[in-house]
Formats: structure tokens, sequence, C-alpha cells
């Protein structure tokens, strides 16, 4: 009943965030040039500072080492998570401008605003280094994989043709601000207190802007828009059960090959690897011309669906 509060409690700021948008752009109070310079604001500037800040804030290199050994654990599952992904999106046929999409709405999830709190209320502050295996791997993920199958995918680049490789997208913003974390992780560089502050306080922005914009999304196409169709059973069916399905199989394997692991640490692994889709996802399809609306409709309904799906696999984590 505990882990049915905590994710009915988190949904439900979501939801009102999202109403807010909605209602902020249906009444004309959000102009189509904040649509268009709230991803500028978010993807390049709050979300960079976000990830550096919170690596710096929850780990160290003595944790970073220990941790290690769950790292293949998770690197397997996204891996396979990948390959799963692909090859329906080739038995289902989907459809240029979508794929990207559903590809990142199997592997990769809402880790650091939604998977963060929801692990904390639901394990406590031991489960914090199990989180971290997971959000770093899942950063990594977002940043280097699945948004080159998003950039891949844009419509507006017909079959057969020679894309121009862009080399800023080599190392996306967000990335960027991943691997300098580590460096100054790495070499114990000190950040001074009012710089991490006013990081911190950029970086705070990342949620409900984005929650935000999907409300713009939401307002423009109009609440039509949230469907449950053919594409949108098939991605959500990925979250909430192929992706926790790969981990738990990867434990239960891998705990009979090198030893099980503590049940802290798996249960904080299942939990993360159903957590709904990235609030940026829409963002992101948008800079590659993909469907938005199918982005925003997988983001909404997957955030919701959250909390009957968090109950459930509690239930099942217990008996790993």
């Amino acid at each position: 009943m505990a882990a049915f509060i905590t994710s009915l409690e988190s949904v439900a700021e979501i939801v009102l965030v999202i109403a807010l948008g909605y209602w902020l752009r249906g009444s004309g109070r959000l102009g189509d040039e904040f649509k268009g310079n709230i991803s500028f604001i978010i993807m390049k500037i709050a979300l960079p500072a976000s990830i550096f800040v919170s690596v710096l804030k929850y780990l160290n290199r003595d944790k970073l080492a220990s941790l290690s050994g769950g790292l293949v654990f998770t690197f397997a599952s996204f891996t396979i998570g990948y390959i799963v992904a692909w090859i329906l999106t080739k038995v289902f046929r989907i459809r240029k401008g979508r794929r990207g999409t559903f590809i990142n709405m199997f592997v990769n999830a809402n880790t650091i605003f939604i998977g963060l709190p929801l692990n904390m209320a639901l394990f406590g502050d031991k489960s914090l280094p199990y989180f971290l295996i997971y959000y770093v791997m899942n950063t990594i993920s977002t940043w280097a994989v699945g948004i080159f199958f998003i950039s891949s995918d844009d419509p507006n680049v017909e079959k057969g043709e020679k894309k121009d490789f862009n080399w800023k997208k080599l190392l996306p913003a967000p990335l960027v601000g991943f691997l300098v974390s580590l460096v100054f992780l790495l070499l114990a560089i000190p950040v001074p207190e009012w710089i991490n502050k006013t990081l911190d306080m950029v970086g705070g922005i990342v949620t409900p802007m984005s929650l935000i914009y999907i409300g713009i999304i939401l307002a423009d196409a109009g609440l039509k828009s949230i469907k449950f169709d053919r594409d949108t059973i098939l991605a959500l069916v990925g979250r909430f059960i192929v992706a926790p399905a790969i981990m738990i199989g990867i434990i239960l394997v891998g705990g009979s090959m090198i030893g099980s692991m503590p049940q802290l640490e798996s249960s904080s692994f299942i939990i993360q690897s159903a957590a709904p889709g990235l609030a940026v996802l829409p963002i992101l399809v948008d800079q590659s011309h993909g469907d938005v609306d199918y982005a925003t409709n997988l983001v909404t309904t997957s955030t919701v669906l959250f909390v009957i799906v968090v109950p459930i696999l509690m239930q099942i984590a217990n008996l790993i």
C-alpha cells in the first residue's frame, strides 16, 4: 500500500505541472516563441547543469569503484533492450519518425526525476548506491546511444540520402555535462559552493519546464492526442513488461553464475527498469522532426500508468 500511495503522489505532482502548461498554452499566455525557446534552455543549459550537480552530489570515487560490478548487470540489460526494441521496429514496421521514440521508450527511463524520489521513498537512503548504478548507465545510454536513434530517425531525410554528419551531435550537451562531472569527480577538483548552488538552481528547472512543454504540446494537439493505438501499446508493453522482464532475467541468470545480489540492489534495478519515459523525449524528437505527438502521448500515458505498475513490480521484486 505504501508503494501505491508513493507512486500515486509522484504521478499527481507530474500531472498537475503538465496541466499547468496545458492551461497556460490554451489560454494564450504562452506563445509560439516560448515553445520554440524552451527546448534550447532545457537541452543546452539546464539539463547539463542538472547532470553535473547530480553526479557530484550522489557519487564519489570510492562508490564508483565499489559499485562497478552492478554496472555489468545494467549494461547487459540496456544492450539486450536495444536489440529487442530494434528487432520489434522491424517486425511491426514502426514508421519513420516514431522508431527512435519507440526504441528509447523501451530502454531509457526517467530515473533522476521520478526514479530517484520513488526509490528513496520505497527503500530508503541505503538504496542510493544501487540507484546510482542504474542512473549512471541510464545517463550514458540516453545521451550516447538513445539520442542517435532519434536523430537518425529524421523523416525529413529520404531513404538512401546521405545525411551530413553533425559533429556537435557526437557529444550532446547533456553527455558533455556528465563527462565533465566525471573528470571533476575522478580528479577530485573542488567546485566552489556558490558555483555548485548556481548550477543546482539552473538544473532545477529541467523537470517543471519539460512537463510544461508536454502540456504545451498537448494543448496544441488537443486531449484527443492521448490514445492507445498499436504503436503506443507496443511501446508501453516494452517499458512496463519487456524491460523489467529482461532485468529480472539477467538478475536470475547472473545470480546463478556469479552469486545472487543483495535484495535491495535487485529491487532497485527492477523498479528503475520500469520507470516512465524521459520527460525530455518530446523535445528530443521535435529537434529531429519526429512524431512529437506520439512521443508526448507515450510520456504522458507511461507516467500515469506507472502508478499501477509499481505495486505489482514490488511484489515480484520481493520474490527474486
